[in-house]
This record gives C-alpha cells, structure tokens and sequence, in this order.
C-alpha cells in the first residue's frame, strides 16, 4: 500500500513540473497545449476503486488549475477522465490478463495501448477545450485545440512508456 501511493506522488510531482514548467509552454498551432497530466489517470490499475481513482483525478485537476489559471476546467476534465476510466479500461482490456493488472504497452500490448491512450486523451482534451470555449462559435478551432492536444498527449506519453519499458529491461 505504502509502496504504491509513493509511486503515485512521485509520479504526480514529475507530471506536474512537466506539464507546468514546460508543457504549457508549447502550443501546436497557437493553439493546443498536451495536457500529459492525464497520464496520472491513465495509470490506474484494473479494479482500482473508483471513488479512489476520482479523487486522485480531482486533486491532479486542482492542483494544475491553481497553477495555470485554468478557473476549474482542467478538475473538471480530470475528474470527468477518472469517471470514464474504468469503462474505457474494460472496452480495451487484453483477454488473456488477469483482472488486476496496470495499463502498460507490455501488458495491454502496443496495439491496444495505443488506442486506450489515444480514448483517454480525447476525452480529456474534449472536455477540457470544450469548457474552455463554452461556445461553438469558433468550432474549428475548438476542434484542432482538441485533436492536436490529443495527439501530441498520446505521442509524447507513448514515447514515455516505451521508455520505461526500455529502461526496466536493461
């Protein structure tokens, strides 16, 4: 228990400079930011409790929103992630695991990892971008905020994961 709460602090600290310090300096067009902070949600365990899961996602959002000015949109859009979590962990669970296992590309497989991450991604940024315009005035670029954050979320933590499956190895 001890073990796997500091993994998740110490995982929590490095996404929050990472997405503070640097992310939200990037944008992709001007416009989309990658909110890699979804990968604090993304991580969970099969079987996690939900209520567990929701206030890691909701603490995440606040935390970020007190630093960046975001006025609750992205608690919003990490809570909403961490209700959809589970649902989104079935639909692309591998058959041949057991019910407890951790969302990895070693686990899961490239091929449906790849889509997991890229679901969670969308709904994160969706939500996000979709709090942010409150409107559909400008809808194209509501749209290409959602799909560049989401893509270069799902790249960039991809490139992570391949990184520590690598560095466990040898």
């Amino acid at each position: 228990m001890g073990s796997v709460f500091l993994s998740r602090m110490v995982r929590f600290i490095i996404l929050m400079v990472v997405q503070i310090a640097i992310m939200n300096h990037i944008h992709l067009w001007n416009y989309a930011t990658a909110l890699i902070i979804g990968y604090m949600v993304v991580r969970f365990h099969f079987g996690t409790s939900r209520n567990g899961i929701l206030l890691w996602g909701f603490v995440t959002g606040l935390v970020f929103d007190m630093f960046s000015d975001t006025m609750g949109m992205c608690m919003a859009s990490m809570t909403f992630l961490a209700m959809v979590q589970p649902a989104l962990l079935r639909l692309f669970k591998p058959r041949d695991v057991s019910d407890d296992f951790t969302p990895t590309v070693k686990t899961m497989g490239l091929w449906l990892y790849i889509p997991y991450l890229l679901f969670s991604m969308l709904v994160l940024h969706a939500s996000f971008y979709m709090l942010e315009a409150f409107s559909i005035a400008n809808w194209q670029l509501t749209l290409l905020a959602i799909g560049g954050g989401s893509l270069m979320s799902t790249v960039i933590l991809l490139f992570v994961e391949i990184m520590i499956n690598n560095s466990k190895r040898g």
